[in-house]
């Protein structure tokens, strides 16, 4: 019984040390994971904290690079006109002196060395001085001069054009006794006397860079630039640009063709415009034939190019083309009148819009040679007929309700712009 009752006591022994062991075991894989799980929180705490100081300092670097990209880019907009090398190679560059008190009865002060110096520049639309040989020639532009003479066309604007420094025009058309006519729809010339016109009414500068300059071949644009230069005319236009002396005051002119290439004229205008900075050119005028036909609003090219022109260091952009007037926008401080419809115009004996400007600026030249900022503009609102029927091709000022008239039209157009 004894010996029973001790096997008994040994198994009960046996079994509460395996109980004993597994509880041990049990305790320690609790703890163990309990210990794993503490791990993995601090691992998840430490990442979160690390994370979230990492995002923080890399958010406040980010600020700083931002500021620093910033200034850089303002810096770089600064310097990129001098940092840039624009090759002019391809760009003539002429130097002219225009005769202040000629015959012409325009009288103007000299220059003063003691103060600034005023220049007033009229530009006027397209001149077209000659005829298409298909039109009726009754009634044709040649017709008038036979009838009235040089001194005709210009006569009720002539006063103002005498009053300025710099009259400039531009040239749509040419003066060629050439006969091989172009293909085309409309082909303009006159003789090479009707330059008198341009020089009678003190018109000192014409612009040949559009559609009709060589409408008897290339002959007869070679033959205009050399009647208009003989007459004492400076001309410019496509790679070829000048820069004339008013008044001790270099102004530097260039005509930019835009019809054919449209945004790839851009880099043309570049090269200009740096050629007359060169030159020397204290006061800078880009003339661009462009935009489309009877259109009354620039399109996206005609402001890409003007606003470039600015950019350049170009104090005043001209538009002519579309044959009627457009906006006139204040770019960056500078003006930019998109167009200025017809002017002097033997193209078309009675167009159905007459409207017209002299769109003139007055620009102020300091004691250090640098253009001063003012806004000395003059808007003179014209007719390119002083008949309200026909084209007498007498361009003429309007007065009264027709001046309001057209002043509306052209504020209208300047909206938005």
């Amino acid at each position: 019984m004894s010996d029973n009752n001790s096997g008994i006591k040994a198994s009960k022994r046996r079994q509460m040390e395996a109980r004993r062991r597994r509880l041990r075991r049990r305790k320690r894989k609790r703890a163990m994971l309990l210990g794993g799980m503490l791990c993995t929180v601090c691992l998840i705490l430490f990442g979160t904290i690390y994370g979230i100081s990492h995002l923080l300092h890399k958010h406040t670097n980010t600020k700083e690079v931002v500021k620093t990209s910033q200034k850089q880019t303002a810096k770089s907009k600064d310097t990129s006109s001098s940092k840039e090398k624009i090759d002019t190679s391809a760009v003539k560059t002429q130097e002219l002196v225009i005769n202040t008190d000629n015959n012409s009865g325009k009288k103007k002060k000299g220059s003063s060395s003691k103060g600034p110096t005023t220049i007033t520049i009229s530009s006027m639309g397209d001149c077209t001085l000659g005829t298409d040989e298909g039109f009726d020639q009754s009634t044709s532009f040649n017709a008038y001069y036979n009838e009235y003479g040089a001194d005709y066309f210009l006569k009720n604007v002539r006063s103002i054009l005498e009053a300025d420094d710099l009259s400039v025009v531009n040239f749509e058309g040419t003066l060629t006794e050439e006969t091989s006519r172009a293909d085309k729809t409309f082909a303009f010339k006159g003789p090479a006397k009707y330059t008198d016109i341009l020089t009678g009414s003190s018109v000192e500068a014409a612009n040949i860079a559009n559609n009709h300059s060589k409408d008897y071949g290339t002959k007869s644009q070679e033959d205009t630039i050399e009647n208009l230069s003989n007459a004492g005319i400076a001309t410019f236009g496509y790679e070829n640009v000048v820069v004339v002396d008013v008044k001790g005051i270099k102004v530097g002119l260039t005509g930019i063709y835009e019809l054919a290439e449209h945004e790839q004229k851009a880099t043309q205008v570049k090269e200009n415009i740096q050629a007359l900075k060169d030159a020397g050119a204290q006061i800078i005028i880009v003339n661009f034939h462009w935009g489309i036909e009877k259109e009354y609003t620039p399109n996206a090219t005609q402001k890409k190019l003007a606003h470039l022109a600015i950019d350049e260091g170009a104090d005043l952009v001209i538009g002519h083309h579309p044959h009627v007037l457009e906006g006139i926008e204040k770019y960056n401080g500078k003006y930019i009148a998109y167009s200025l419809g017809n002017f002097c115009f033997g193209g078309n004996k009675n167009p159905s819009d007459k409207d017209t400007i002299i769109f003139q600026q007055t620009f102020t030249i300091d004691t250090d040679g640098k253009v001063a900022d003012d806004d000395n503009i003059n808007i003179i609102l014209c007719s390119l007929s002083s008949s309200s029927n026909k084209n007498d091709y007498c361009p003429t000022p309007l007065e009264g309700d027709e001046a309001e008239r057209v002043r509306q039209k052209i504020e209208k157009y300047s909206e938005g712009l």
